[in-house]
């Protein structure tokens, strides 16, 4: 037997995110295999605080596959989500996911967690047994679901939040979204 463990000393701030993209309708596998060089350029390219990456398949059927990706800390990972090119990736997935869902949730050593799911109709990871909210307001960003907002303002949403909800007690726009 070669039981080990980790000594994670070093990464007081280790932040561990799991994301997953699903496919919902036909259109969307082209969408899929679409983000796969994507993502191995940006993973290639050694993003600031980007410590380790592993891809996932979470079914073939719906096809649903992900990564799991290990980040030196929550400040690291969110300049990197607020910086092209992911910035630009998830603009364009709120305008038209083209027939697929995304999801994340992120867990924080020092403690926490958050996540978000957009159009996934299945209840995958902390949905499956959390009741879900509205992802606006106190929800809307990383920063706020994860408790972080109160230690320093992080930079502007990638969208704003009114441009993807009309104001309360209007229809949302997209509703899905």
């Amino acid at each position: 037997m070669n039981r080990t463990t980790v000594d994670l000393s070093d990464y007081p701030d280790l932040v561990v995110i799991y994301l997953g993209m699903r496919v919902n309708q036909f259109r969307g596998l082209a969408t899929l295999l679409g983000f796969g060089p994507r993502i191995h350029a940006a993973v290639k390219s050694n993003p600031d605080g980007l410590l380790a990456h592993e891809n996932v398949v979470y079914s073939l059927f719906p096809l649903h596959v992900g990564m799991r990706q290990y980040w030196r800390d929550f400040e690291s990972l969110e300049a990197w989500a607020r910086a092209d090119p992911h910035r630009q990736w998830w603009q364009a997935f709120l305008r038209d996911p083209k027939g697929t869902g995304f999801w994340h949730e992120a867990y924080f050593r020092q403690g926490g967690m958050e996540a978000v799911y957009v159009n996934m109709p299945a209840r995958t990871g902390l949905r499956r047994f959390a009741s879900s909210v509205e992802a606006r307001g106190p929800f809307f960003t990383s920063r706020q679901r994860a408790g972080r907002a109160e230690t320093r303002e992080g930079p502007p949403a990638v969208v704003p939040e009114e441009a993807l909800y009309e104001p309360k007690g209007d229809a949302a726009k997209g509703g899905s979204r």
